[in-house]
């Protein structure tokens, strides 16, 4: 008895000892008023220090785990370890259809599979070596020792007020009056949708996008029970006409829209297209959605404001970002811009929810925002990856027979070949050759796009990103008849 504890580097041996025998006492292999080791046998048997044996007994002791008696030692205590009868339940049959829908539609689980040496194009998220750990440290360091003891305490729904107050300061410098708006902090982009979702009323139980677009909202849209109408993308944006066709046609609770780096296609709405779009919702009374992905990572061209600046003093604009795809997404921060009266109701249904945002993170976060660290690690960030993404373009230009492809800017390509090609049968001979990327079908709204894939760049070497390409392209003219 006891050879088998092994102790790990890196954690207080005290803390693994007293697991140890914990484990054991409720596990039934130490019985009720067994005599233990002395702390001295027990630190011989084990190679450890007396210490380390006193003080996992008295941690024991205070549990009530163990008891000692003066002059005889330390015995286990009384500790319940008999168990109830054991069933067996099919907790596939006891979970809702929205979970079914949930794990079907769960890219982690029956999306593409990456193994270790592969050249993956299904990432967009930012790459790890760009970020400014050390800065981030500092700010860390400089919150704690101003307020460690609050940002470790309960936080408030709606956020971290000195987040919201930059946060507003952001979004003014955007172009947008922020007279009568407000901020609600959440946990990333995702849990702003889905907050909006649990808390728009459904009426029409119809919702208007771009087709294609971002797969994360389609799956909300479908778990929360909306029907979807997508209209096609042109290299300037959504197809005008469709839109005000689809309008005059029918009812919307509200419209989804992705204006600049659109995902998955990259493409930039025009400023014209955004005003005539923005007439066009007012006409018939929709509130926007707006979708903030990626709108810092312009590498040429003029900036466009988002519709939330276009919608000047008034409140039909919900914005919607974070800096996931730009900055830190482990830190799970994201913000809802909209009207006071909207935010006032939102803010109850995130308290409901989850309570608040990790206050240290948010607290961390407005620092490193503060301090001016943000700007420095752009301008370095922009600088990487525009070079990434014109080394993509030229690489499909040279060697992938594509039909159409677009992007202009952001931390992807989309690529759209020719209509008889079926891009999960051109996936399966790429996952062969170690290349994967994402199949273009999962960001539609009707099932079209088979002909259609997304290449994420940002987290790749220079070299892989034309070697990957390469390959694809290979494939295609050896096993598809691309020229």
């Amino acid at each position: 008895m006891f050879n088998d504890f092994k102790p790990v580097d890196g954690r207080p041996v005290y803390i693994q000892l007293k697991e140890y025998l914990k484990k054991m006492i409720t596990n039934g292999h130490l019985l009720e008023h067994q005599k233990l080791p002395s702390t001295r046998e027990l630190s011989t048997l084990l190679s450890v220090s007396r210490n380390t044996v006193l003080t996992a007994y008295a941690d024991l002791e205070q549990e009530g785990l163990i008891y000692a008696i003066k002059g005889k030692g330390n015995f286990v205590g009384r500790v319940e370890t008999s168990k109830a009868p054991s069933i067996q339940l099919n907790w596939e049959e006891k979970v809702s259809e929205v979970t079914l829908l949930a794990e079907e539609m769960d890219l982690m689980k029956h999306g593409v599979r990456w193994n270790k040496g592969m050249i993956a194009f299904n990432s967009i998220a930012p790459d790890e070596k760009l970020f400014d750990v050390e800065n981030f440290k500092r700010a860390f360091l400089t919150r704690m020792s101003i307020e460690g003891d609050i940002v470790l305490n309960y936080g408030y729904a709606k956020g971290f007020k000195p987040l919201i107050d930059y946060l507003l300061h952001y979004m003014e410098i955007k172009g947008v009056d922020i007279s009568n708006k407000d901020i609600l902090i959440t946990n990333g982009f995702t849990e702003g949708l889905d907050i909006l979702l649990s808390s728009l009323a459904k009426k029409s139980g119809r919702i208007l996008c771009e087709n294609p677009t971002h797969h994360s909202a389609l799956k909300l849209f479908r778990l929360h029970g909306f029907e979807i109408h997508g209209i096609e993308m042109e290299d300037d944006g959504i197809n005008i006409p469709q839109l005000e066709k689809s309008l005059s046609e029918s009812n919307f609770d509200f419209s989804y829209l992705i204006p600049s780096y659109h995902n998955p296609t990259g493409i930039v709405t025009s400023s014209e297209k955004r005003m005539e779009m923005m007439r066009l919702m007012s006409k018939y009374q929709i509130p926007i959605l707006e979708d903030g992905f990626n709108e810092e990572l312009r590498y040429s061209g003029s900036h466009l404001a988002p519709f939330a600046a276009f919608a000047g003093n008034g409140n039909n604009v919900i914005y919607l970002s974070s800096f996931s795809k730009i900055l830190f997404p482990g830190l799970r921060v994201g913000w809802i811009l909209a009207d006071k009266e909207l935010i006032y109701y939102l803010e109850s249904m995130k308290r409901a929810r989850t309570i608040h945002t990790s206050t240290l993170d948010q607290a961390v976060l407005y620092q490193y925002l503060h301090d001016g660290h943000f700007e420095k690690y752009l301008k370095r960030a922009r600088a990487v990856y525009k070079k990434k993404y014109e080394l993509a373009v030229h690489a499909c230009e040279q060697y992938l027979p594509f039909k159409r492809i677009t992007g202009d800017g952001g931390l992807h390509l989309f690529i759209e070949l020719e209509k008889h090609i079926n891009v999960r049968e051109l996936l399966k001979k790429c996952y062969q050759m170690g290349v994967v990327f994402s199949p273009g079908d999962i960001f539609y709204t009707n099932g079209e796009g088979s002909n259609t894939f997304r290449l994420g760049f940002s987290r790749l070497k220079e070299e892989e990103i034309v070697r990957g390409i390469k390959i694809i392209g290979d494939i295609l003219k050896r096993e598809f008849g691309g020229s």
